[in-house]
């Protein structure tokens, strides 16, 4: 019988707590988390507020607390978003 492939295990540098920037506690809170918490709760926080470009998933349309992060720009898209998000992680 075939060995069954062991689960891949996390990468420990993504669980690790970051501190989060005040401006970007506006939108998560400022208890620090990790980064992939980080991005499940903005991903929340997107869909809750409806953020995301009807036509195009892709684009994230930001709202006041989002332009602060995003260095004041009005859209990005999701690949820019976790470039300018991790500017704000320490």
């Amino acid at each position: 019988m075939a060995k069954k492939a062991s689960a891949r295990k996390p990468n420990a540098a993504f669980m690790k707590p970051m501190t989060i920037s005040p401006k970007l506690a506006v939108v998560l809170g400022s208890k620090p988390l990790p980064r992939t918490e980080v991005t499940k709760k903005l991903w929340a926080y997107i869909k809750k507020n409806g953020l995301q470009d009807k036509k195009n998933k892709r684009m994230i349309k930001a709202d006041d607390a989002l332009k602060a992060v995003f260095g004041g720009k009005a859209t990005v898209n999701m690949f820019e978003m976790t470039k300018l998000v991790s500017k704000h992680l320490s």
